[in-house]
């Protein structure tokens, strides 16, 4: 062939690799699933009120994971908290204190976009280290100054589609003292980890120093969750609890000093770190955590070929193992022995 038939420049960047075309491949059957979803849902003669909820939160998600997108690759935190807390009290200036250092760490916060406590962390985080899930309330809830009219907000009809982005979306879940909003989340993320239907990540209650708030939702958890048995005591290894702002940072933080994040490639749960397991972590796992395994043993793994095409992830060193799936608090509890003695 003659040079003058060659491609044009960049052309052959664009030949997709093997991972690429398989990606592609991938959102091409799931988007014909959705299309085939919809025109069942017009043989089915769905009613026009079942419609309009699915077309609105079909819309609603897609918007959201529109804006999110460009700011995957940055670590975010979710902070939840009462809208009616006032400028001047104290679990409104932890949390814009704790909003700051994040930002500082080069953490964004997402947060309600309402007032009070979620106010004050877009404030101490910034506008551009700030992002808000809004929902739209008969009252009219307006997004806070700092966060309003940015292109970082998104707004909800329903609660359901927010909650997703609450907890999909980020690395971490702090909670200050709230109302039923609050309590609501706290149960609902604790429910997704403990369930494993969210993978692992820090869930941190932050009291003003003195407060009573959390140490009075912990008591009852203590006494009537877990004196009868409706919870395992591991369970409360998901949760911590703090009333100083600088221990709520580090325990965000140090949870991420050596796991990187999980995945399950068919029967295996990969663990991504950022340092290799030593011989001699790797077998004192395999001592303290074997009730959490199905069959075999906690082993270094290499990059799986379906991970290969996350760029962020694919060179980190691993292990694997058969998990059970029942025991995330205990799963968690390994995490913790990864950070602190890897």
């Amino acid at each position: 062939m003659s040079s003058d038939s060659t491609s044009p420049i960049g052309q052959d960047s664009a030949i997709p690799s093997s991972s690429a075309k398989y990606e592609q491949d991938a959102r091409a059957v799931l988007i014909a699933e959705i299309k085939e979803t919809a025109d069942k849902l017009n043989r089915d003669q769905a009613s026009r009120g079942d419609l309009k909820i699915l077309s609105r939160a079909l819309k609603e998600l897609r918007y959201a994971f529109k804006v999110f997108t460009p700011f995957r690759q940055i670590k975010k935190v979710t902070v939840f908290g009462s809208a009616r807390t006032p400028p001047d009290h104290p679990d409104f200036k932890a949390s814009l204190e704790f909003g700051r250092k994040m930002a500082e760490r080069g953490w964004m916060v997402v947060t309600g976009a309402g007032g009070g406590i979620m106010e004050g962390a877009h404030l101490g985080a910034g506008a551009a280290m700030s992002m808000g899930v809004n929902i739209m309330l008969p009252f009219e809830q307006e997004a806070n100054p700092v966060i309003n009219n940015d292109s970082k907000l998104v707004t909800f009809r329903y609660f359901f589609t927010r909650k997703l982005m609450f907890v999909k979306e980020v690395h971490a879940v702090v909670l200050f003292p709230g109302g039923f909003g609050t309590q609501d989340e706290l149960f609902e993320v604790l429910t997704l980890v403990q369930t494993g239907k969210r993978d692992l990540l820090p869930i941190v209650c932050v009291d003003h120093p003195g407060g009573t708030y959390w140490s009075n939702w912990v008591e009852f958890i203590r006494k009537e969750l877990l004196g009868r048995k409706l919870i395992s005591p591991q369970d409360l290894s998901l949760v911590r609890m703090t009333d100083n702002v600088d221990v709520a940072v580090n325990e965000v933080m140090d949870f991420y000093s050596n796991y990187d994040s999980m995945r399950y490639i068919k029967d295996m749960l990969v663990l991504r770190l950022r340092r290799p397991v030593s011989d001699d972590l790797l077998a004192k796992l395999n001592t303290e955590f074997s009730d959490i395994l199905t069959s075999g043993t906690i082993e270094r793994t290499e990059t799986h070929s379906f991970e290969l095409e996350d760029e962020e992830t694919r060179d980190l060193p691993r292990i694997a193992l058969h998990f059970n799936r029942r025991d995330a608090a205990r799963l968690r509890e390994m995490v913790d022995v990864i950070n602190r003695d890897g």
